[in-house]
């Protein structure tokens, strides 16, 4: 193995003693940010007795309230800004799970600290300014695409800008332009394996030596199955809207468990039913408080995702701790495609259209791509048996769905009373995919 690089060693390596000092100075002044500027979260602390003075360091933020992402939307859409809104630079949003999305921003400063998440990650998988990225994830108000290129870009490596789709196009860009890295979901990236090899092509055709994978679950299985079928080594990278995007954490090439940015967010895991912080190695609710950034710096965020973390000695001499993929969810968010989609928001959108909320969604995976079918109860008012009008029917609210999840599902009419009634919660979602190991 060659001499091993780092995108910034002297944080990245950082003693413990020393990133733990560090991490304490950045929390409290991030906390008076924060304490002084969102009146929404300075109320809450003040119900909770804290007041900037209690904050001195890292022994001090089990004393600090948590946020979650209800806290988002009771402040839709600039209610937890910390900075006025002229300093604000870029947007992006996600889902919630209602109609309103999570809307967050990004001062200049922020895009910059993300950019050297980001490069830090494309270094982990071995990139240099030789490379060329070819970008695969969406572009837009999903943080996917931007992320991935404004770390390629710092990098100083040669970046297409793709997006996703187009699968042909993606194929013949890859080989005539030489693509060395990829960044997209890993669905999308089992799909392009598979499309590569309907085109005549073997991974010999094609210059990619890595993928950075993220914005939605995937397995072990799956991971050699991609890196079998592109021929490259594959890459797990977590992020989320509310936090930063992608490059929150990322793997290196020991590919065991993420390493948290921990100069930019302390990272605990609760236990979800207590809010207790849970020891090292215990399974948790994932909770990280962004301790650098200036326009969105949400404390003590509550993820809903479970994982692990540790801080066994990395062999990559990164000390970073290491969170494992999120094992699961403690509220009931699907990941479909790379999109958020609650049960909640399909919910609205049928009683919206008249419909009682008897439903059930379906999804699946075929072909690495994620089948999501929903299965809606007619009302007697609407009951049919004609074809044509049953059709019509379920297109409008396939279009009615679409707007809201911001992603395809197929809808299927059932007669009345068909969906099956459960005593106790009602087993509205039916998940095949194997999405954990």
């Amino acid at each position: 193995m060659g001499r091993l690089k780092y995108y910034q060693p002297e944080y990245e390596c950082m003693d413990y003693e020393q990133l733990k000092e560090l991490q304490g100075k950045r929390l409290a002044e991030t906390f008076r940010h924060v304490y002084e500027n969102v009146e929404y979260y300075r109320k809450r602390c003040e119900e909770a007795g804290v007041t900037p003075d209690d904050i001195k360091g890292l022994e001090d933020l089990d004393k600090i309230p948590f946020t979650c992402k209800d806290d988002l939307r009771a402040t839709y859409p600039y209610g937890l800004f910390a900075v006025p809104k002229e300093k604000v630079v870029r947007i992006h949003a996600s889902s919630g799970t209602t109609g309103k999305q999570i809307v967050v921003g990004y001062t200049k400063e922020d895009l910059d600290i993300w950019d050297d998440c980001a490069a830090r990650q494309l270094v982990a998988v071995g990139a240099d300014e030789n490379d060329i990225v070819q970008v695969a994830y969406g572009y837009g108000l999903f943080t996917g695409g931007f992320g991935l290129h404004g770390g390629a870009t710092k990098l100083g490596c040669q970046v297409i800008p793709i997006s996703s789709g187009n699968t042909q196009r993606q194929i013949t860009f890859m080989k005539d332009l030489r693509s060395t890295v990829l960044a997209c979901t890993p669905s999308y990236a089992a799909y392009l394996g598979e499309a590569l090899h309907d085109m005549g092509l073997t991974p010999d055709d094609i210059c990619l030596k890595a993928g950075i994978f993220g914005a939605e679950p995937w397995t072990e299985e799956m991971r050699r199955d991609i890196e079998k079928s592109l021929g490259i080594k594959a890459y797990d990278i977590y992020g989320l809207t509310e936090v930063l995007g992608p490059g929150v954490s990322y793997e290196c090439a020991e590919q065991k468990g993420m390493h948290v940015n921990e100069d930019h967010f302390i990272v605990e895991t609760i236990d979800p039913e207590t809010g207790k912080r849970l020891p090292e190695g215990s399974k948790g609710e994932l909770v990280f408080t962004a301790i650098t950034k200036r326009a969105f710096p949400l404390m003590r965020f509550r993820t809903k995702d479970i994982g692990v973390l540790t801080r066994e000695k990395c062999a990559c001499g990164r000390t970073f701790v290491r969170m494992t993929k999120p094992m699961g969810r403690t509220d009931d968010m699907l990941i479909i495609r790379g999109v958020n989609v609650f049960p909640s928001q399909i919910e609205g959108v049928l009683l919206q259209n008249g419909y009682q909320a008897n439903y059930q969604i379906i999804v699946g995976r075929e072909n690495n791509t994620d089948t999501f079918e929903i299965k809606v109860e007619m009302v007697p008012e609407k009951f049919s048996d004609v074809v044509s009008e049953i059709e019509k029917e379920e297109k409008k609210l396939q279009n009615a769905l679409l707007n809201i999840l911001q992603v395809k599902a197929k809808v299927t009419l059932v007669a009345p009373k068909t969906i099956a009634r459960s005593e106790g919660k009602a087993k509205r979602v039916i998940d095949t995919r194997k999405l954990h190991d």
